[in-house]
């Protein structure tokens, strides 16, 4: 099938653009997306209008997300997303919004929030998890959700909480959407991390909701990617300068879903060899690092299970079959600490002298509990490595290098995995997000796998949700190898080969 752009409804398609509200756990933007004509080489194009901090704070007795600030930053987002489109004679047609995932908010009947939202980076969860397998064994659970176990899965939150009657749990794009629309839903891609979700019937597993004691009515119904959850409420229009007709609509709401779908992989269907591109994995690389393939089915094995792969929810009713492993997180913690100790190099210096640190050095398991909350984070390290024999240096550099030989190893270890466990060979690795710009880290990516890696777009989960959108919009049509051509015609990629042949 082949891409195209239409208007919608007789409009101009040049006139109408798409807000992405893109969210992550250290930072958000709201994004402006544009489509134009593929034959001008700019397919898919992003303006940034608002970028804003976002992280744990400590607040009532644990770790937990400051969400009215948070939502304050997206209005004043949609704000400048108004006045930018508004100075080019254009019209918002509608507004995505995708985060991370498993956290949510809960809400009374009136619609108020009873608490800012905790975060899973607190270790409130961790006493709920034999509790919850003393009811649900976990391979049953693994079974019915194909859910990995990590003991913050909302499922174990949830069993933390305390009479939930009367509410309702909104993940956080949920929440969001809900103060913007006043219309509760959640959307299935991040429904799929709950570990409440029944990853073959694509519903709610509410048996599990009963062996919990959870009411059976906590999660709004389900809304698929491209449905529309509904339109600006009055005081939001009048706040932000956007029409109140405008759309909010289901996106791949959780942020790796959105990622994915912008994979620029020229394969001609999911799990089919296509032109100049074979069966591909994807690594969301950011915060954390989402390892894994694409494919139509769950994978719901014993050995699955074992080796603790998830099966979530992707755009068009795909699985992405994945492992968490860790991220950007352990380097962006050390240069927090490091700041702090007065050392201030920037990341591109950092990068250069990790580059000349000699290969073979000391590794660590960069998806261990151990290193999910802050605190001293090369020390931390430092003392991992010595746990294995090992002794790394104190210098930046030894540790920067660490972090990255181990998250490649990391990386390698789960696409290894993925195509024994799913029985899919992969002939190239795309890195997506924020580390396709790190260059030492997409080359030992190559060095470690073996596999011809590229890189790139960053903006992978702007371009996601927009495409969604856009789709919804009937302004791109055709399926996600459709709208990868359009990612592929516009962002610039990059690609390496392993130095170690």
């Amino acid at each position: 099938m082949s891409t195209s752009l239409s208007g919608v409804d007789g409009a101009d398609s040049a006139s109408s653009v798409f807000a992405a509200v893109d969210i992550g756990a250290s930072s958000g933007r709201v994004i402006l997306g544009r489509l134009a004509d593929r034959s001008a080489g700019s397919g898919v194009t992003l303006e940034t209008v608002h970028r804003f901090p976002n992280g744990v704070v400590e607040s009532d007795g644990g770790l937990r997300w400051d969400f009215d600030a948070l939502f304050a930053e997206v209005l004043t987002g949609l704000a400048a997303a108004a006045r930018a489109a508004a100075e080019r004679g254009e019209t918002i047609s509608s507004i995505g919004i995708d985060t991370w995932a498993v956290d949510y908010g809960l809400v009374n009947a009136a619609g108020q929030l009873m608490a800012q939202p905790f975060s899973y980076r607190d270790d409130r969860s961790r006493a709920a998890v034999a509790r919850v397998h003393q009811k649900l064994d976990p391979a049953r659970l693994y079974a019915t959700t194909g859910l990995q176990f990590l003991q913050f899965n909302t499922l174990y939150q949830l069993a933390s909480e305390q009479d939930l009657d009367g509410l309702q749990a909104l993940l956080i794009p949920d929440l969001i959407a809900f103060l913007l629309t006043g219309q509760r839903h959640t959307e299935a891609t991040n429904a799929s991390t709950t570990g409440l979700f029944d990853a073959v019937a694509g519903e709610w597993a509410t048996e599990f909701l009963a062996a919990l004691d959870l009411p059976k009515k906590l999660f709004p119904p389900l809304v698929q990617p491209g449905e529309t959850v509904g339109t600006l409420l009055p005081g939001i229009a009048a706040r932000t300068g956007l029409d109140q007709a405008t759309k909010v609509v289901a996106v791949g709401s959780h942020d790796t879903a959105s990622a994915v779908a912008a994979v620029p992989s020229a394969a001609a269907a999911t799990g089919a060899t296509g032109a100049g591109d074979g069966n591909f994995a994807y690594i969301s690389s950011g915060t954390w690092s989402l390892v894994g393939v694409e494919l139509s089915h769950p994978v719901l094995t014993e050995a699955s299970r074992q080796a603790n792969f998830t099966n979530e929810r992707g755009v068009d009713g795909t699985i992405r079959y994945l492992r968490n492993v860790g991220g950007l997180w352990l380097l962006s913690e050390c240069q927090r600490t490091w700041a702090q100790q007065g050392y201030t190099a920037t990341l591109d210096e950092l990068l250069t002298a990790a580059a000349a640190v000699p290969f073979g050095g000391p590794q660590i398991n960069a998806d261990d509990p151990y290193f999910i909350a802050p605190d001293n984070m090369p020390e931390r390290i430092r003392a991992a490595v010595r746990n294995t024999g090992a002794v790394l240096t104190d210098s930046p550099a030894a540790i920067t290098r660490c972090i990255l030989d181990s998250l490649a190893a990391g990386y390698a270890r789960t696409i290894a995995d993925a195509e024994r466990l799913a029985d899919v060979p992969v002939d190239v690795v795309h890195i997506v997000g924020g580390g396709s710009q790190n260059r030492l880290l997409c080359q030992l990516t190559a060095d470690a796998t073996g596999k011809r890696v590229i890189a790139g777009p960053v903006e992978a989960t702007a371009l996601g949700n927009v495409l969604v959108q856009a789709r919804a919009a009937g302004m791109a049509t055709g399926g996600l190898a459709e709208l990868r051509a359009l990612v592929r015609c516009s962002q610039p990629l990059e690609s390496y080969q392993s130095a170690l042949v």
